[in-house]
């Protein structure tokens, strides 16, 4: 079952995560385990993710961490039905899919980006585990000016189509509301 979450900037669609994550671990009996995608490209990057961690901390010290930032489809071929998974967050996945190709040309980063996200929504349809994926919704906003922000803005468009077209449910945070908008179980 794949729980696809999304949400903008401090919607709570993390913390809506977390907790449905171990709703399901107390139901099932299962282990937490946290892939985080996020690097600490700078200061203020490094104090999110200890934020994060420290939020965890709080439900308990049952989560498992899974650090990775680039090869997610690779990994998500090896979950264990036994766990429950929390994947945080694609955005910063496909940015450092981005950043991993930053000297390419901007036809070159979208194939790139294609491929990456191609392989990513292959592997997620394959999983036989329960994974619950946030995302942010950026489409929203302003037409971003620069070319490769909004190369970026384009295909985070098109990898949260994709993982929500094969998503069982779908749930949209805002103002720390859960919003479903996707149901295919119930």
């Amino acid at each position: 079952m794949i729980h696809f979450v999304l949400g903008g900037a401090r919607s709570g669609k993390s913390k809506f995560a977390e907790h449905q994550v171990l709703e399901m671990t107390t139901r099932q009996n299962k282990q937490a385990v946290y892939i985080a995608t996020a690097t600490a490209i700078d200061v203020e990057m490094g104090c999110r993710i200890k934020q994060h961690k420290n939020d965890r901390a709080a439900w308990g010290d049952s989560w498992q961490l899974i650090e990775c930032p680039l090869a997610l489809a690779e990994k998500l071929t090896d979950l264990d039905s036994n766990n429950v998974y929390l994947l945080d967050c694609l955005t910063l996945w496909l940015n450092n899919q981005l950043y991993a190709v930053h000297g390419a040309t901007n036809g070159e980063q979208g194939q790139h980006l294609q491929t990456e996200i191609d392989s990513l929504v292959v592997s997620l349809s394959s999983v036989n585990a329960e994974v619950i994926i946030v995302s942010n919704e950026i489409g929203l906003g302003v037409i971003p000016m620069g070319e490769s922000t909004r190369l970026y803005v384009d295909y985070c468009g098109w990898l949260n189509q994709k993982v929500a077209g094969i998503a069982d449910k779908v749930t949209l945070v805002t103002a720390g509301i859960p919003l479903t908008i996707k149901n295919v179980s119930g």
